[in-house]
């Protein structure tokens, strides 16, 4: 008699996921007027090695491939990685705002555009790995917002900015909270 087998499945349901992000609103998307040079300046937090959609892409990898072996800890990369993806969108809509395209090609220094790759993220095997990559990415999102803070004299630009800036540093102590519980 042939034994029959179970279909394999994944058991962890994202059903009712939140982005993890401050309880506070972000402000208007606004400039002062134009400014192409601002506008490539955020193409990097947008699209650059260190970036939102760098985040993004990171988190959602390892949330895939935790999900089967640690539902609660992937639910919790999810709800970051969407938080991530807002950051991305009103990323976007200020750049556009600021003259600037969205092209997936972050401005470098020597003036040539350079396509984001999945050579940006970091893919560690285990969960602890995971975990202290991606505090380490938030570490050095914050950077460079303070540092890109530093260089833009736009007030509305800057208010996104620190906002976003928030959520970083929301997200890092979550991270740390989950890195203390994984074995």
């Amino acid at each position: 008699m042939e034994e029959q087998k179970m279909p394999l499945e994944n058991q962890c349901s994202f059903t009712g996921i939140r982005p993890v992000m401050v309880d506070l609103p972000y402000p208007k998307i606004q400039a002062e007027r134009q400014n192409p040079a601002y506008a490539n300046l955020l193409s990097n937090d947008y699209c650059g090695a260190v970036s939102e959609m760098s985040a993004i892409t990171q988190y959602i990898n390892n949330e895939n491939r935790l999900s089967a072996v640690q539902c609660p800890l992937a639910k919790t990369l999810l709800g970051i990685a969407m938080a991530e993806m807002m950051h991305l969108q009103k990323l976007g809509e200020l750049i556009v705002l600021l003259g600037g395209e969205i092209s997936f090609a972050a401005m470098q220094q020597n003036g040539r555009r350079k396509m984001w790759t999945p050579e940006y993220i970091t893919i560690p095997q285990h969960a602890r790995q995971m975990l202290s990559a991606d505090i380490e990415s938030e570490k050095q999102a914050i950077r460079q917002y303070q540092m890109h803070m530093k260089a833009i004299q736009d007030s509305g630009v800057n208010a996104l900015l620190s906002r976003i800036i928030l959520d970083e540093e929301y997200h890092i102590m979550i991270l740390h909270t989950l890195l203390d519980e994984v074995k």
